[in-house]
């Protein structure tokens, strides 16, 4: 036996995640469970950050400021991750794995990378840049919407470690460039 190839490698890695999403999407098949994740979910698809946006906006000239950062960072986010799921064309996990069930409806087709995770941190880590008092808030509402995504069947954990790490980029680069 030599060293796995990659092909091998990204099989283990396939085999473990899969192992990963049907032990988590367990909760979605309890209904209060899936109710609260599915509650989580749509609330992440915008509700809640446009009216954090609003709040912000007309809450004072500074924090009119990282309202509009949040628009621009929300439409980049936006248009990055289409153009990768687009792309690189992965199917959400409920569809490639019978045992993984479905726990609300997606928005898209294709899960990779996740946008409503992309799209929490990145706006989580405007709002708490500007005003840190947020955080006890956002924090945990950022990692239920990531969460959300795996128990109901419609992310791997990749797929939300990649919009994570792709909003929190995001963020930064927009904090940097406002900060210029």
């Amino acid at each position: 036996m030599g060293t796995p190839t990659s092909i091998e490698r990204w099989q283990r890695v396939d085999r473990l995640e899969r192992s990963v999403c049907l032990r988590i999407n367990r909760l979605s098949r309890h209904g209060p469970s899936r109710q609260f994740f599915a509650t989580v979910s749509r609330l992440g698809d915008g509700p809640i950050w446009y009216l954090l946006m609003f709040v912000l906006a007309v809450s004072g000239e500074q924090t009119a400021g990282i309202a509009a950062q949040m628009a621009v960072t929300g439409i980049a986010g936006t248009l990055l991750y289409r153009v990768l799921k687009s792309r690189l064309v992965r199917e959400r996990p409920c569809v490639s794995h019978p045992g993984i069930v479905m726990g609300c409806a997606p928005l898209d087709r294709y899960s990779f990378p996740s946008g409503h995770t992309l799209h929490a941190v990145g706006f989580t880590t405007l709002a708490v840049a500007q005003v840190p008092e947020l955080a006890v808030v956002l924090v945990p509402f950022a990692l239920l919407v990531a969460a959300s995504r795996v128990v109901l069947g419609l992310h791997y954990p990749t797929d939300v470690a990649a919009g994570a790490l792709i909003g929190l980029l995001l963020a930064t680069a927009s904090l940097a460039l406002g900060a210029a």
